[in-house]
């Protein structure tokens, strides 16, 4: 790795780690505002990220990924995502389980939306006033980058776990409304969740429907601007 990736290579973990972070914290919040304290008192309900940090899903795949997708090739195929430690909640403390289990499971999916939208407000009124220009040049390319990853990671974030596969969110919020003879079809499902999510990632499931999106977003901050 170049010593020009090493400054990339800090913003973007520190924007994971916040991302991941507040994601986690939403799911036990919100499971805590349902009646389950289990969370809560494991002090899950927290922006640190020591809480919810997992070794491999919050900090080797994230580093691996985001090395050998800059280094080009195959490689630079996986996607630069990350999970962090799963919040424990227990559903049988939960009032009014169905509603429960739909917000608590989006809970972490709204979170990362709203950083998103912040992120995506701060760089559309630095667009339209001009204030990249006005931040110090040593400053400019750091800060532009910070904001381009919390805007772009969020989104990846939370569109990633809309999608209906065991273990993410989608998956659990679909099951909410699943009638119950489909239910077991899920429950086999979860078996494998997580290597049907790396082959639906290797061969670029995640990446089309990403790249529309990102697409509409640039298109939006840039509206209007000449």
């Amino acid at each position: 790795m170049t010593s020009e990736l090493i400054p990339q290579l800090l913003i973007y973990m520190i924007v994971l780690l916040f991302a991941i972070s507040a994601h986690e914290a939403a799911h036990a919040w919100m499971s805590n505002r349902f009646g389950d304290e289990t969370a809560r008192l494991l002090g899950r309900i927290t922006l640190n990220p020591a809480a919810h940090i997992d070794p491999i899903g919050t900090l080797l795949i994230p580093i691996v990924g985001f090395i050998l997708g800059n280094l080009g090739g195959p490689a630079a195929r996986i996607p630069l995502i990350g999970w962090g430690k799963p919040t424990p909640v227990n559903p049988l403390r939960w009032r009014n389980k169905d509603l429960a289990n739909v917000m608590v499971s989006a809970a972490g999916i709204m979170a990362n939306l709203f950083i998103a939208i912040c992120a995506f407000i701060i760089i559309k009124v630095l667009l339209m006033t001009g204030g990249f220009a006005s931040i110090p040049e040593s400053l400019r390319e750091p800060i532009t980058l910070l904001l381009e990853y919390f805007l772009i990671m969020n989104i990846s974030l939370a569109i990633f776990n809309l999608l209906p596969f065991p273990p993410l969110d989608g998956s659990k919020i679909l099951e909410t409304f699943l009638p119950e003879s489909m239910r077991p079809m899920l429950a086999f499902m979860e078996q494998f969740g997580f290597i049907i999510l790396m082959v639906l990632i290797y061969v670029g499931f995640f990446s089309a429907i990403m790249r529309p999106v990102m697409y509409f977003v640039e298109y939006l901050l840039f509206l209007g601007i000449r």
